[in-house]
């Protein structure tokens, strides 16, 4: 019996090791909280209480959510110490509340280390003092497949505080969800964006999207709220190119470009829960950060008319069919053009309706394409560049002094939808500026815009009347109950010399 006893207390004592080493390697996939204390209470019960408090107060802000049913794609939430910036994060209770996601991709800048491409976490926990969060599988599919885009950089797991002050917020709102967080260092936000979605896609209704920025830093209280204004119309109205060239716009106008690309592909519409600074909050108004909540809401059905979109060119792609476009105007004109390889890649192969545009001077030159899906994106964009260049009826064919001179856009088209609508009113309430292609047809006539023309005609009407003029109906047939209306979407590349 005394044996048997020896034995069993050594079979416990190795047991008891076992486990405790288990425990300390479990530990080591925790990535630990490095701003509990400073930037936000440790206390689990103190930091509860904070966000309770925050949360209180943000529901007394005035805020309507877009009318219809838009689902919530995506957010753009501050990242500074609570004092500061906590009440606009607080105001993504106002779109979170009775929201469930299983997945949320945080995307931050990085603000401690330097690097190029995205650096993920190598740890299976993400601890806060409310508790651990999950990891997501695709973080390490993330990795695995795109090595040069996505890797771990460990001091910037460990001491980024752009993502860590941002997941109380959402454990507070949410529950039973993983997380992919994203620390991006110098990144092509295009780039970075096709990616990430060939893993996540950005049709996924179980996926939120996240971009953690705080807006300018350090202006004067009036300088700093004019400012901000600016870049927030830029990121309202979705202009990322003017976005990137902008001085002391966002530290995290990186993580907002990529946001912005994936709106952009999936038709997200922007709206602004709540703006603040750390002048209204608690600081010095000679010297104050800006913050800004942002909600980007999308469509369901309009899955449907982007059906296509696995299929996404990215920047290279599109050089190619631009490059493609220019070599068979030249080719056609008798001048040299060189060769233009086309990777054997099915996104070329893929029956798409395309449209080519020129210009010269910013001044339309010609404009030709198809709306269906007949032809493969090859041959769409070598038959529309010609037609634009000598087959459309409003110009004469171009010439060879012109060619030098004009600027080459080739548009992809996904497959246009009926947009049902009840008279001018709703069909005004439904068009989506700046993301939708219209057509319109009544009896033999027709005609398209492509969303590209939204920049020159912002306003639904204004649209609706200069289409239906095209088409050559009355300014106002847009009004008229039998006006057939379809919609689709593009992606577009433009040359600009």
């Amino acid at each position: 019996m005394k044996t048997m006893t020896v034995r069993r207390v050594v079979l416990f004592t190795l047991f008891g090791i076992l486990f405790v080493s288990m425990g300390h390697t479990r530990a080591e996939s925790v990535r630990e909280p490095a701003y509990a204390g400073s930037f936000y209470p440790r206390d689990p019960v103190a930091l509860k209480q904070t966000i309770e408090a925050l949360t209180a107060e943000a529901l007394k802000t005035q805020f309507s959510p877009p009318h219809g049913n838009h689902p919530l794609k995506a957010l753009i939430l501050p990242h500074a110490g609570y004092p500061y910036s906590g009440l606009t994060a607080a105001h993504a209770s106002r779109v979170l509340g009775g929201q469930h996601f299983k997945r949320i991709i945080l995307m931050g800048p990085d603000h401690k280390v330097g690097f190029t491409g995205a650096s993920l976490t190598h740890a299976d926990v993400w601890d806060s003092p409310l508790g651990g969060v999950p990891i997501h599988s695709d973080s390490k599919r993330l990795a695995r497949e795109f090595p040069q885009q996505f890797k771990i950089v460990e001091d910037s797991d460990r001491l980024e505080h752009s993502l860590e002050v941002i997941l109380p917020f959402l454990q507070s709102y949410l529950t039973e969800f993983s997380i992919i967080p994203i620390t991006l260092g110098q990144i092509d936000p295009t780039v970075f964006a096709d990616d990430l979605l060939k893993v996540v896609p950005g049709t996924d209704p179980s996926t939120l999207w996240v971009a953690s920025s705080d807006l300018s830093h350090y202006l004067p209280y009036d300088t700093a709220v004019k400012t901000d204004k600016e870049t927030l119309d830029l990121i309202l109205n979705q202009k990322p190119d003017a976005l990137m060239n902008k001085n002391n716009a966002a530290c995290g106008r990186l993580p907002i470009l990529s946001l912005m690309v994936m709106a952009d592909r999936y038709g997200w519409e922007p709206v602004l829960i709540h703006y603040a600074n750390s002048g209204d909050t608690k600081g010095d108004k000679n010297k104050v950060v800006g913050y800004a909540a942002i909600a980007f809401y999308g469509d369901y059905p309009m899955k449907k008319t982007k059906k296509n979109l696995s299929d996404t060119f990215n920047t290279k792609q599109g050089k190619v069919l631009i490059n493609l476009a220019r070599s068979s105007i030249s080719k056609k004109l008798g001048k040299p053009s060189p060769q233009v390889d086309i990777p054997d890649d099915p996104v070329f192969k893929a029956r798409r309706g395309t449209f080519v545009t020129l210009k010269i001077n910013d001044q339309l030159r010609g404009c030709i394409g198809n709306l269906s899906s007949n032809d493969t994106v090859i041959d769409g964009v070598k038959e529309n560049a010609l037609n634009a260049a000598f087959n459309d009826y409003r110009f004469s064919p171009l010439s060879e002094d012109e060619l030098a001179d004009i600027d080459i856009e080739v548009s992809i088209l996904t497959e246009p939808q009926i947009l049902p609508h009840k008279g001018g009113k709703d069909l005004l309430a439904k068009l989506r500026p700046k993301v939708d292609g219209v057509i319109i047809r009544q009896g033999r006539s027709g005609a398209t815009f492509l969303p590209q023309v939204w920049e020159q005609l912002p306003n639904a009407e204004d649209f609706m009347r200069h289409l239906c003029m095209k088409a050559g109906l009355t300014a106002d047939a847009w009004s008229s109950p039998d006006l057939m209306v379809s919609t689709y979407q593009v992606q577009y590349f433009e040359e600009k010399k």
